[in-house]
């Protein structure tokens, strides 16, 4: 996949935000969360092979904390292994990565102050 077909694929995600991505979103943009910018369905780019970028795309990504917020689904309860995987090659790009599953975002208070507590 190359960087155009990465960029497509993120602006296609973020036509399908889940219910929780909507409203975690809509606490988070237009520097409404403590003045930071937060981007959504953000592609990070950590390496290549055979000249095609090797790549994640993060739920959320604020570049002034360094911090990508996953929001974790019942998708995630069956691949914990390839997020620990994914969180450590993260987390090697200097980022921190904040997990929120999708049950905590009906209680956006407290989402909120975990997510402060990370910058």
């Amino acid at each position: 996949m190359n960087t155009y077909q990465i960029i497509r694929l993120a602006r296609e995600l973020r036509k399908n935000q889940t219910p929780e991505e909507k409203l975690l979103w809509m606490n988070l943009r237009n520097r409404k969360f403590h003045g930071k910018k937060f981007l959504r369905q953000h592609p990070l780019i950590y390496g290549s092979y055979k000249n095609n970028p090797k790549f994640f795309i993060a739920d959320f990504y604020c570049a002034e904390r360094n911090l990508v917020i996953e929001l974790d689904g019942k998708i995630h309860d069956f691949q914990q292994e390839y997020d620990e995987h994914r969180e450590m090659i993260i987390r090697e790009m200097g980022l921190k990565v904040l997990r929120v599953k999708n049950e905590e975002v009906a209680d956006m208070i407290n989402v909120l102050k975990k997510i402060k507590s990370y910058f």
